[in-house]
């Protein structure tokens, strides 16, 4: 039986996702921006998305911006938001262990003129908020921040910093990257104090393809894709409608049972940090406090991709970090103080709700195994 616990580089659809997807290609398949009944039928099915997500996190409707996907989302808050007030504030404040789609928009903003700061957890391997908000000042058009780190579950103090932010600075518009958080911990626009929100369907059981932007009203961003008029201009092409519908199916569907997911999350982390004991050097990379869907150890020294092909040949299936990375090194584990063969050997096992303990069980066996047969 096929073991996925790669649950952080995509989740499987689930059948109401599927469904909604079909039924919007095969019945409801008109271009949402067409005047006919076709077009309306489709605008409709998406105006109905539109509101569900925006439900989710508190939002009004008329703040969710759909896009291709959280890398665009992350894109287009960092670019647009910079063009939209970097002017004269050229300084754009970020965490040291951001994804990629906004580490390497931020370090192309660089080469644009904007001073980029990145702020690096300290020696205890923790984030405080204090480093964030000293490193703002009246020079600072923007800060992005990621709620839940995709490659250790270490959660950022996003909350504490952005109300510290709104409160001192209230002209720096805040951000964060919410991935790894949506539908797993409590995701609301006003307890957070954010202004823009990236959010992806395919990490919450929908379809590849597509993600959201929220921006909060009032928040000027201006657009990177450029062309028609679609989503009020902030992100012109044509809207994937089934896409769209399928993300909406399944955050209706997985709304209702957040926190008790997250309650099944925490017992099967620490059902498997129990077993992991058992393993002669298996060391544990992620924080006690981290999101309980996302769990990163270190294989004895064994290399991460080595141990990788040997658990794919037992049919179990995780990670050594972002899918993103292709297999490199982000250089985000050193950031948290984990370095050398320990980040050679890094793996990330990353669960949902479903996870069974028997995959965990049949993970551990595969990860003993491993340990004795696999080459350094």
């Amino acid at each position: 039986m096929e073991v996925y616990l790669d649950n952080a580089a995509t989740t499987k659809p689930c059948e109401e996702a599927v469904a909604a997807a079909v039924t919007a290609m095969t019945q409801k398949y008109g271009n949402p921006s067409s005047l006919h009944r076709a077009g309306l039928e489709a605008q409709l099915l998406m105006d109905s998305a539109r509101k569900t997500i925006a439900d989710s996190i508190g939002a009004d409707s008329g703040c969710i911006y759909f896009t291709s996907g959280a890398t665009e989302s992350n894109n287009l808050a960092l670019r647009g938001a910079s063009a939209a007030y970097g002017r004269k504030r050229k300084k754009i404040v970020i965490s040291a262990v951001e994804h990629a789609s906004v580490e390497e928009t931020a370090a192309d903003l660089e080469t644009k003129g904007f001073e980029v700061v990145r702020v690096s957890p300290r020696e205890d391997g923790r984030f405080y908020a204090a480093d964030f908000i000293s490193a703002c000042d009246e020079n600072t058009c923007l800060i992005s921040m990621m709620y839940v780190n995709n490659e250790t579950g270490y959660i950022l103090p996003v909350k504490e910093v952005f109300s510290a932010i709104n409160r001192r600075m209230p002209d720096i518009v805040t951000h964060t990257d919410c991935v790894q958080a949506y539908m797993k911990l409590p995701v609301k626009v006003s307890a957070l104090n954010a202004d823009l929100v990236s959010l992806s369907a395919h990490k919450i059981h929908g379809v590849k393809g597509v993600g959201a932007l929220y921006i909060r009203k009032g928040v000027r961003v201006l657009p990177v894709v450029t062309g028609g008029k679609q989503e009020k201009g902030i992100r012109s092409g044509t809207e994937s409608v089934p896409l769209i519908a399928a993300f909406g199916a399944a955050v209706e569907k997985y709304l209702p049972t957040v926190a008790q997911r997250y309650e099944k999350a925490l017992r099967l982390k620490a059902y498997l940090l129990e077993q992991l004991k058992d393993i002669e050097g298996v060391e544990v990379n992620s924080p006690e406090d981290g999101s309980p869907y996302v769990i990163n150890i270190s294989a004895g020294g064994k290399r991460s991709e080595i141990m990788l092909h040997f658990l794919e040949s037992r049919e179990i299936y995780v990670s050594s970090g972002s899918a993103c990375s292709k297999g490199q090194q982000s250089g985000v584990l050193g950031q948290f103080g984990i370095r050398d063969k320990r980040a050679d050997s890094a793996l990330r096992i990353s669960i949902t709700a479903e996870t069974a303990e028997s995959e965990l069980d049949d993970f551990c066996e595969g990860l003993r195994a491993g340990m004795e047969k696999v080459r350094g």
